[in-house]
């Protein structure tokens, strides 16, 4: 037991003499003859370790490999045979062998019948039992099977199980006492934990070397006392991260165990860190997943457990834990959002602030989805009533109380984008660093650009007060290389209605905007532009009952050209492509060009391709890129460069596209989209998605509900997605039309922004791509092949019948629609 007590103890012995090296290195007054001492010390328990350890483990080899080598040459010639029936046998092992001469033959299969004889024996009857005479066979069952493996067990000599047991052993310790090294190198000291760190400033720069914000903490943090704080600051921190808090050593094995469970069956992770492992991760290790980190994580949490109480320890983590933006600490945390001291905090705001430290990205109040940390606080509630630290009426009276969150006042250029990239920066190198690590980040943003966009989108949302529309979003990317030129993720930062919520990030309903997926997908399957499909009315059965798709005019349209479906935009024909290409091939489409939304495929029906699955604005970009670059998808990226304080570079943008459309499907989508004529039926000849002058492909969409309308058009160069809407839910005036009004206007003046002092560019046609007659007209084709039939056509008298496996149109003229 000493000895074992020793090997534990290890692990802190070195790591103490270690740091009071580095401590002594680092002192002003360098002690030389004490570092030596220090140094000869922990030279000597190395080497005496090592030593002692390197010389056991090769006697112990030597005399192992031995002894089961004179085993082997004491084996008897022949072993039980794999096909014999099982029975019980002594073994064929005797115990004091005799000895004999062992061929060479003999000693070079000797492994391979031991194999046979302790391996494949007990697995003989594995395959279809016995018929016939004899005894009849039992089935095998994990505990026959148990059984067998362990009367084979008991055959092997006891010396043999001895020296394997024993081999394994010392290369466990061998193992442990090299990760002991390893770690006592590398962990730091918790004493630390008390010693402040001087915080650096990080800038975010544009394309162009425009200072866009400037983020410096640490000159307004203000420590706080424990005492100083009203109880229920720190229950509710406790009741939300860690209840056992008062009763672990630092980890919580119980804690532990229940994540691991929960893990199992549940797609939504949760772990296991208690608040002193919150509080080493957040001080003095990276936010990296390995289990390296998680290994020093939990030595270093049982090791402060040993220096400080457990109030130390929590008063610690109060100050430093991260509240989101520059709130470091609950003071700061505090003055942030409230605009007041922690200690005057009510029990709501209290829970409030409690429920950031998670995930301060996600639950911001300033972050694209606000309500998120409403509902955390009153899960926060929750647990502190169920924990016992406050009673029912407490917990309702603070659900009820209204928080006067104060809107952020940086002093910030492109707010939404910037916010956006530190965010996805914080989840890569962790909070604390992008704050407080003096990182130079240069974004792709065109400062320029972006100051234009956000003026036009505010104007023109000021002009839809009519229609209620309040609020508006615009994207624009790079083309060629994926990268965000300008992000306006509402008609003001400052706004104060919800200026801050980031829309080009947040789950909206695409409309008519997704139907591309659907057609590449039905192009990718054989069928192309001339195509007929049937506009006419129809019901699909569905496992909650029936379904019939209507248009957006509310009208019928008849036999109708793929190329005139999709570019006027007609929802029947798309709905019933859809159940032709199949719901699955249509959402793989969509992954493969970038929808990061589509995870639950069981819950969504065909109208999905008229907008009934929510997606994100960045991700659509995504999508209308790989269009424009002729499949080659490249996803919306805000990073250019990344240096830490010392000048290294951390990161740095890379063209890495990946061809996941064909170019000649890509090119039929696009060449439709283009095709004003083809969108002439719904729109017009002179719309505003036609850009005179210029190739552009262009798409409208608007849900059903009329909460969301869309525009994404691009051209070879460019990307331009707009969105309009109000962020409350509320509906539009039914009198907005999609090509007309909403989000078109904004549209439109981005796209002459781009492309009226540039010479027009036409997409690239892939050479495969010809011209064929189809269904009776003349139109693009893959490598000369007409494609699949949809519908059928037969002639009744003075009248065209077409019919499809949905419905069927019967038409007075013998000519067939020229559409």
């Amino acid at each position: 037991m000493s000895l074992f007590l020793k090997f534990i103890r290890m692990p802190l012995k070195v790591t103490l003499l270690w740091d009071m090296v580095r401590r002594s290195k680092q002192a002003t007054h360098l002690n030389i003859a004490k570092v030596t001492k220090i140094t000869l010390l922990l030279i000597e328990v190395a080497l005496i370790t090592i030593g002692k350890l390197s010389i056991l483990f090769l006697e112990s080899l030597a005399t192992t490999l031995t002894w089961t080598v004179k085993q082997i040459a004491t084996l008897p010639n022949k072993l039980p045979s794999i096909n014999l029936p099982a029975q019980k046998t002594k073994p064929h092992f005797k115990k004091k062998p005799a000895k004999v001469t062992v061929k060479k033959k003999r000693l070079k299969f000797a492994w391979i019948q031991i194999m046979r004889s302790f391996i494949l024996l007990p697995l003989q009857n594995l395959s279809k039992p016995q018929r016939g005479r004899g005894r009849p066979r039992h089935p095998l069952t994990i505990s026959l099977l148990i059984k067998k493996i362990k009367s084979r067990y008991k055959r092997i000599p006891r010396k043999v199980r001895v020296a394997i047991l024993f081999t394994i052993l010392m290369l466990i310790f061998f193992s442990y006492t090299s990760l002991t090294f390893s770690l006592a190198y590398t962990l730091p000291n918790p004493s630390r934990l008390t010693t402040a760190s001087k915080p650096l400033t990080t800038e975010f720069y544009d394309r162009n070397g425009i200072l866009l914000y400037r983020i410096y903490e640490g000159q307004n943090r203000t420590l706080v006392t424990l005492k100083d704080l009203p109880n229920f600051v720190a229950q509710s921190t406790i009741a939300i991260e860690d209840k056992n808090f008062y009763h672990h050593p630092g980890i919580d094995p119980l804690g532990i165990l229940r994540a691991m469970i929960h893990n199992l069956g549940n797609e939504n992770l949760e772990g296991a860190s208690t608040l002193t492992q919150q509080l080493i991760k957040n001080t003095l290790l990276t936010p990296e997943k390995t289990f390296s980190r998680k290994t020093k994580e939990i030595i270093l949490a049982l090791w402060a457990e040993r220096i400080y109480s457990k109030e130390q320890i929590l008063q610690m983590y109060l100050n430093e834990a991260p509240y989101g933006g520059p709130a470091w600490g609950i003071e700061a945390a505090a003055q942030t959002y409230f605009g007041k001291s922690a200690k005057d905090l009510t029990l709501a705001e209290a829970a409030f602030l409690a429920g950031l430290p998670a995930s301060p990205t996600q639950f911001s109040p300033y972050g694209t989805r606000p309500d998120l940390s409403l509902n955390r606080q009153k899960m926060v509630l929750k647990e502190m009533q169920s924990q016992g630290y406050i009673t029912k009426k407490q917990q309702e009276e603070a659900e009820k109380e209204t928080l006067n969150i104060i809107p952020p006042t940086n002093n910030i250029k492109a707010g939404h984008f910037v916010m956006y990239i530190k965010d996805v920066l914080s989840q890569k190198y962790g909070s604390r660093v992008v704050s407080q690590g003096g990182l130079k980040i240069y974004t792709t943003l065109d400062l320029s650009l972006q100051l234009k966009t956000e003026k036009i989108v505010s104007d023109e949302i000021n002009n839809l007060a009519a229609l209620n529309v309040h609020n508006g979003a615009a994207m624009i990317t790079d083309a060629k290389t994926g990268q965000i030129l300008a992000m306006v993720g509402a008609r003001g930062y400052d706004w104060p209605n919800f200026g801050n919520y980031n829309t080009t990030l947040a789950l909206r309903q695409p409309g008519s905007s997704i139907k591309v997926v659907t057609y590449l997908a039905a192009f990718n399957q054989g069928f192309s532009p001339g195509n007929t499909i049937l506009d006419t009315p129809v019901t699909f059965r569905t496992p909650g009952g029936r379904y019939s798709p209507v248009n957006y005019d509310g009208k019928f349209h008849g036999p109708v050209s793929i190329r005139v479906a999709l570019g006027s935009s007609y929802n029947i024909p798309a709905v019933k492509m859809l159940g032709i290409v199949g719901m699955d091939k249509m959402i793989d489409t969509a992954r493969e060009l970038g929808i990061t939304t589509f995870t639950q495929p069981q819950n969504y029906g065909l109208s999905i391709t008229l907008g009934g699955a929510e997606v994100k604005m960045i991700d659509m970009m995504s999508v209308y890129g790989t269009l424009s670059q002729m499949g080659a998808k490249r996803v919306p990226t805000g990073i250019l460069k990344v240096l830490d304080w010392e000048g290294n570079i951390l990161e740095q943008f890379a063209d890495n596209p990946q061809q996941t459309v064909k170019p000649e499907v890509a090119f039929l989508v696009t060449n439709i989209l283009a095709d004003n004529s083809a969108r002439t039926p719904a729109f017009g000849p002179s719309s505003l998605l036609n850009i005179p002058g210029h190739e552009v492909g262009v798409k409208t969409g608007t849900s059903d509900n009329k909460k969301d309308n869309w525009t994404f058009g691009y051209t070879p160069d460019y990307v331009v997605g707009v969105w309009v809407g109000n962020n409350d839910g509320s509906v539009m005036n039914p009198e907005l039309t999609s090509g007309v009004t909403g989000a078109s206007p904004i549209w439109n003046k981005l796209m002459h922004l781009l492309v009226d002092n540039q010479s027009p560019k036409r997409f690239l046609r892939p050479f495969n791509i010809k011209e064929a007659m189809v269904d009776g007209r003349r139109d693009l084709v893959i490598d000369q092949n007409p494609g699949k039939n949809l519908v059928q056509v037969r002639k009744e008298q003075d009248k065209i019948i077409f019919f499809d496996s949905f419905s069927t149109f019967s038409t007075p003229s013998a000519q067939i629609n020229p559409n």
